[in-house]
């Protein structure tokens, strides 16, 4: 049987206008990839629109049928676009298959018209939102360099009043990730979001726009920032917020404790089923490689389920797991992450190994610190139970953080647990000792 058989799905994250936005957000790493198409009008022709739509719906052997719409920024294409789309998949789609649109925008050009059309069509929106003003406005701008926070929350009120589904995409850089309680509040009281995502930025310093090289930007999210990150916000979350707010990142490690890695595919074992489509019908391994080395061909000239079951994009995805350095595959926490996502594997292992994950030192921080109430959770899960009676089978502790913080030495291990790359315990002086943090702590 051959492997185009046995494909029973995967997910296509397609890119109508290509790498073309209306903003230009100072770490977007995808603004470099309009190098790959030199004169193009990055607008999808009705060619390659039919073509995507049939191929997918073909390919697919399962009830469910997802249709990603990324950028650049989608909204460039006109509603026009996606209203011909909906007709199209109509016309693909099996009898009894269940159509998912997901839609990843900037929300700066959303309007009654398009909310309209999101409800009337169950759109799932993904929103993108740093933090509060402040926050937000550090690297989200429009191409005249002002800052976009006004008009993408005007554009969340918008969604809300149409009653349409959307999640937060929160990207985490060196900003906004010394204050994880601010943007994390804000998102579920200021703004009463339900579903927030949070993405590190971990952006290399070249100028080609390719994963070239091993340093990073100043604005990149530090690996201990990002283990405090998500300690203080899962603290938080544990304690009030669990099955009323869910943070995909802590649902996706949860996987790990459940013996499930992979419902996020950066925690997955392998990958390969997370593929990119330009606007011109050229297909990448991933959108994360949107690089000629990384080019499959156009489904234009071979089928689409032809290039996602290729021998290359099958060795893509099995090399996740066989590049895993040894200090990766001895890991305690191995089963949780699995090294995370190869976009980030440029670093060094303590022994000198190449492939250990930029975050791996944040991330090791956090799995260990949220280990009892994981478990708990795993626990009650498997009990057929939901995961918000970890609310009180986890007494909340007597002493906050802060607390905590007050009675650390300046050379003891900082109480929040973050250690280096090498996971050697950091000194509270140079973790939350720092005067930079004390916002950051407050609760």
């Amino acid at each position: 049987m051959s492997s185009t058989n046995t494909l029973r799905a995967f997910h296509i994250m397609a890119k109508p206008t290509g790498s073309a936005c209306n903003l230009h957000c100072d770490y977007c790493f995808f603004l470099k990839k309009e190098k790959l198409y030199p004169g193009s009008n990055f607008h999808m022709s009705d060619e390659v629109h039919e073509a995507y739509i049939k191929q997918l719906f073909e390919a697919h052997q399962v009830p469910q049928v997802t249709v990603a719409w990324q950028g650049g920024e989608p909204t460039l294409m006109g509603l026009d676009f996606f209203r011909r789309s909906v007709e199209v998949q109509k016309l693909y789609a099996r009898p009894g298959t269940c159509i998912e649109n997901t839609f990843q925008t900037n929300g700066i050009l959303l309007n009654d018209e398009w909310c309209r059309f999101f409800h009337e069509n169950n759109f799932l929106i993904g929103l993108s939102l740093d933090g509060p003003k402040e926050l937000h406005d550090t690297y989200r701008k429009d191409r005249g360099g002002h800052g976009t926070f006004e008009l993408v929350v005007q554009a969340a009120r918008l969604l809300q009043k149409h009653k349409v589904e959307f999640n937060i995409l929160c990207t985490v850089n060196s900003k906004n990730a010394d204050h994880p309680l601010e943007v994390y509040r804000f998102f579920r009281d200021d703004l009463g979001a339900h579903y927030i995502q949070f993405i590190p930025i971990v952006e290399r310093d070249n100028e080609s726009g390719y994963q070239e090289g091993n340093k990073v930007t100043d604005r990149s999210v530090r690996p201990d920032q990002w283990g405090r990150f998500l300690t203080e916000i899962f603290d938080e979350w544990v304690k009030k917020d669990v099955g009323d707010t869910f943070v995909l990142n802590f649902d996706g490690a949860l996987a790990g404790w459940l013996g499930m890695a992979g419902t996020v595919c950066i925690f997955g074992p392998t990958c390969g089923l997370g593929l990119a489509l330009e606007h011109n019908g050229d297909l990448y391994s991933c959108d994360h490689f949107v690089e000629p080395n990384y080019y499959l061909g156009n489904i234009l000239e071979t089928p689409m389920i032809d290039l996602v079951a290729s021998e290359k994009q099958r060795k893509f995805g099995q090399d996740k797991k066989d590049s895993l350095p040894r200090y990766c595959r001895e890991c305690e926490v191995l089963h949780i992450c699995n090294g995370e996502c190869p976009k980030n594997r440029f670093l060094e292992t303590p022994d000198g190994e190449p492939g250990l994950n930029y975050l791996c030192a944040g991330y090791k921080a956090f799995f260990k610190h949220a280990d009892k109430s994981m478990r708990v959770m795993a626990e009650l899960i498997r009990q057929g139970k939901t995961a918000d009676g970890v609310m009180r089978a986890i007494p909340v502790e007597r002493t906050t953080l802060q607390e905590r913080f007050k009675k650390a030495g300046r050379n003891d291990p900082c109480p929040c647990g973050a250690t280096d790359k090498n996971g050697t315990p950091i000194k509270y002086k140079r973790c939350h000792g720092k005067i930079e943090f004390t916002t950051a702590i407050s609760s």
